[in-house]
């Protein structure tokens, strides 16, 4: 930045220079002087123009990798931040707004840095120049020049909380739009599967309604702007060629033609330049707003707080939850209550129970993706609150009810974050996730794009491929979420099997609606109203006649 800005300083020379060449053959002209001088003036403008060339390409190498990779740092700075915040964070906030403060508000400070720097820096060198220049010539008229700086501070001062309100309104606008696409994008298939196309189109049309209202609000403050900004310039120049022609018809001032080129010539490059910056306003306000939206990711509060916490490597796998509870943030009740629960390592737990019993909420305590308000979750002994998370959930794994797949190939997919992984471990996973037959009929085979979300590939394919990508990661502890309940008989006994595969030696925590998908589990857990009512084995829970005996009868009854 520093070359960019002493470089700039170089080239734009000219632009305040010039008018003294210019004064200066006029005077020549008429005084009927040498003409040899005219040539000489024509040379010193002739060197001053070419050495722009030059440097303006230095300038705008120099200047543009500044912006360029002040726009990177900030996406690398905001990605990491969304990857710090909590999950609580991220299920308030939806992704479509998260996309928007990472594409088009870093965009705008860059926009803003490109049309702001250069007309700032370039008035800055102007006014300095004309300045300089004038004190030289003519200091008397100084004073004149010094109406147009206060006159264009007003003008921006007095527009500029109202800038700043409007640019606010617009972003919120934009925000809520680009969540209104983005979930009308994922509801497509509901959308359509029942007839309600209007009613998405309708959702989307108010909110675009809510930008159009807010930006021609915006565009008409900035019209204003821009017109008076005009307007007042305009006068103050006009004003400054009839007060130095006056005192040069007048006497008042000892002014020659010349001068009074030179003296208008720089008072329209002032007051040019001022204008310029005064149109900025609307961008500079726009990139301010952003900058603000920035600034919400990176200084929200709601951290997932790993920093300085113990490292450690995940050895067996047991996990002890003593007298654990969870309330949500604005809850009046906790979602768990005081759970006791000792899972040793290698063994299979299930969690049964209605919605809304804590077993979603449970998987995320051991997650580390919510805390415990009370009570604690011990991982080998150690208390989680002490440990870092990010290290634990390596050694984790997790298969959820609906596998989340993004826009690459099958193998991208199952070595995700594995840059070591060999061809073969991934072939053995496809394997034992029964999933090797179905990759080979591909038409690329594993380099197959599976489109967004895996939209190519059917249900049983995605969950099969969501095991495999946990086999390849050999895992100490295994979460499944409903992982069968979503899947048709066939393709739900191909992945049982390579469930049966993928538990076997690991802590398994199961979710599970369907009770027949956890009969071999090694222990099951009843909750109800965010507390264990029942636990034990299969057998022993039916012999009980309880809750979890209701629940299989009701099952069988309907199968």
């Amino acid at each position: 930045m520093f070359v960019a800005i002493a470089v700039f300083a170089v080239k734009e020379i000219p632009m305040w220079f010039l008018p003294v060449i210019t004064a200066a053959i006029i005077d020549i002209v008429a005084e009927r002087g040498d003409a040899s001088a005219v040539v000489w003036w024509f040379a010193v403008a002739a060197v001053l123009l070419l050495q722009n060339y030059p440097n303006h390409i230095l300038y705008t190498r120099n200047f543009m990798t500044v912006v360029r990779d002040t726009g990177a740092d900030l996406r690398n700075a905001l990605a990491a931040r969304l990857q710090s915040l909590s999950i609580g964070y991220h299920t308030r906030v939806s992704a479509s707004i998260v996309q928007t403060k990472v594409v088009r508000d870093v965009e705008n400070v860059e926009l803003m840095l490109q049309q702001v720097t250069h007309p700032l820096l370039s008035a800055a060198m102007v006014m300095t120049g004309a300045l300089a220049m004038t004190a030289i010539a003519v200091p008397q008229f100084l004073p004149v020049y010094a109406l147009a700086v206060p006159i264009a501070i007003g003008i921006r001062y007095g527009m500029r909380n109202r800038s700043r309100a409007r640019n606010e309104v617009f972003r919120r606008e934009v925000e809520t739009l680009s969540a209104r696409v983005g979930e009308m994008a994922s509801l497509i298939p509901v959308t359509r599967a029942h007839g309600l196309e209007e009613t998405a189109v309708t959702r989307v049309a108010s909110g675009a309604d809510g930008v159009r209202r807010a930006g021609l609000h915006l565009d008409m403050l900035n019209g204003h702007v821009a017109s008076i900004s005009w307007v007042a310039m305009q006068l103050l120049g006009v004003g400054c060629l009839v007060l130095a022609a006056v005192f040069s018809l007048t006497g008042f001032l000892p002014i020659t033609p010349g001068e009074v080129v030179l003296l208008s010539t720089y008072f329209t490059l002032l007051t040019g330049g001022l204008t310029q910056l005064l149109m900025l306003i609307p961008v500079g306000a726009r990139g301010l707003e952003s900058v603000r939206s920035i600034a919400e990711v990176l200084q929200e509060p709601d951290l997932e707080l790993n920093e300085g916490r113990r490292v450690i490597d995940v050895d067996d796998g047991a996990i002890t939850l003593e007298k654990a509870s969870h309330r949500y943030a604005d809850a009046d009740a906790d979602a768990l209550t005081e759970i006791d629960l000792e899972i040793p390592a290698g063994t299979t737990v299930a969690f049964v129970g209605s919605s809304g019993s804590g077993k979603s909420t449970l998987l995320n305590l051991v997650l580390g993706f919510v805390r415990p308000s009370g009570g604690r979750i011990l991982l080998d002994g150690l208390d989680m609150q002490t440990l870092d998370m990010r290290t634990v959930r390596r050694f984790v794994s997790v298969v959820p009810q609906e596998s989340v797949l993004f826009e690459g190939s099958i193998r991208d997919n199952i070595a995700y974050g594995m840059l070591d992984v060999t061809d073969e471990r991934i072939v053995r996973a496809l394997r034992d996730a029964n999933a090797w037959d179905f990759v080979q009929e591909q038409p690329h085979g594993w380099n197959t794009v599976v489109g967004e979300r895996g939209a190519r590939l059917s249900g049983g394919q995605r969950q099969r491929l969501a095991i495999a990508r946990a086999l390849v990661r050999d895992p100490r502890i295994l979460l499944l979420d409903e992982a069968t309940s979503a899947l048709d008989p066939e393709s739900e006994g191909l992945v049982k099997q390579a469930l049966e595969r993928l538990m076997s030696g690991r802590t398994t925590l199961v979710v599970a609606h369907r009770l027949s998908t956890i009969r071999q589990a090694d222990h099951i857990v009843v909750l109800e109203q965010g507390r264990i009512v029942e636990s034990g084995a299969h057998d022993e829970l039916l012999a009980a006649d309880g809750r979890y005996a209701k629940l299989h009868l009701t099952q069988s009854g309907l199968t």
